[in-house]
């Protein structure tokens, strides 16, 4: 089944290319299908990457997916065009009244500054309290995961000695929880990040389960234990050079404390082109969370019984 997503979106024609069925919204409104409707709070920089990094991903299942784009309104975005934004991407006023089977929130390069310092906090918890009631499951990524821990859980996060960044090992806690449905035993994934959480905070609260994580890179995927909640600290999302990309902008801007990314470019050489070793599970995961979080979970019509709640910015 198709992915249906707005009509000339750049990333769409990438899409294509790449033999991912992409269904442009006005054909989708044809067809007498009831998709899954997930919206992506998109805070990443390069939001045109980001985008079709995870349509790529939502893209790979048996089901319709009719994707939103969400922006914030209260902090104006410096790396994409004004254009752009106003063209596939809507703001919280416009999508509060509705309900979605998905969200799906990013990481954003604002890690290292205290969660209420951050210029759009009181947006994203706004946005976090309104998918209580108004998402079937939310999937937050790097920052988004550190933000959901710390809004709803009451789990800091700490500065690193130095960047996580590179491609790691992880081990699943529980082989038998659908998110994790045919992961193998041990998996890479990359972690791109100055800011981690405590294993044992996670592990100690009564809501949550440590489902995977890494020696080196310490908690990667934590579930809420009433399944709405997935929090995943690392980027399964992310592209073979996107890490590379970082490297490079990292070395140009501050060359002395830049390191290479651990296990990721082939001989540790940065002229050497690295490998996507991390695809299927990638592909995997979003699967998962489609089918098992969101497809069974979601009521075949959302019922809106909570008319009277207002969400305001």
């Amino acid at each position: 089944m198709p992915i249906n997503i707005p009509k000339h979106l750049p990333a769409g024609e990438l899409l294509r290319k790449e033999k991912i069925f992409v269904m442009e919204e006005d054909r989708a409104k044809t067809q007498q299908i009831r998709p899954l409707n997930i919206l992506v709070f998109n805070l990443m920089p390069e939001k045109e990457k980001t985008e079709l990094q995870l349509l790529r991903l939502l893209g790979n299942t048996p089901l319709q997916v009719d994707v939103t784009f969400l922006n914030t309104a209260t902090y104006e975005s410096k790396n994409v065009s004004k254009s752009h934004l106003d063209t596939f991407y809507r703001t919280f006023d416009q999508v509060k009244h509705r309900r979605f089977d998905g969200l799906i929130i990013t990481g954003a390069p604002v890690e290292k500054m205290d969660f209420e310092d951050v210029g759009y906090w009181n947006e994203i918890t706004h946005v976090m309290d309104w998918a209580d009631e108004h998402v079937t499951s939310i999937m937050y990524i790097c920052w988004g995961a550190q933000a959901a821990l710390y809004h709803h859980f009451g789990i800091g996060k700490f500065e690193l000695p130095k960047k996580c960044s590179g491609v790691y090992s992880h081990v699943i806690t529980d082989l038998t929880v659908d998110l994790v449905r045919g992961f193998s035993d041990e998996y890479v994934a990359p972690h791109s990040r100055h800011t981690s959480v405590s294993i044992d905070e996670v592990r100690a609260h009564p809501d949550l389960r440590l489902l995977s994580y890494s020696d080196d890179a310490g908690v990667f995927i934590v579930q809420s234990k009433n399944n709405k909640h997935i929090m995943i600290t690392g980027h399964l999302e992310y592209d073979a050079t996107t890490l590379s990309d970082e490297y490079f902008r990292d070395i140009e801007k501050d060359p002395d404390n830049t390191e290479i990314p651990i296990n990721y470019f082939p001989n540790n050489d940065p002229l050497q082109a690295p490998k996507n070793v991390w695809r299927a599970h990638s592909h995997l995961l979003f699967y998962n969370w489609l089918n098992y979080y969101v497809y069974q979970e979601t009521p075949y019509e959302w019922h809106y019984v909570d008319e009277n709640i207002e969400y305001h910015i």
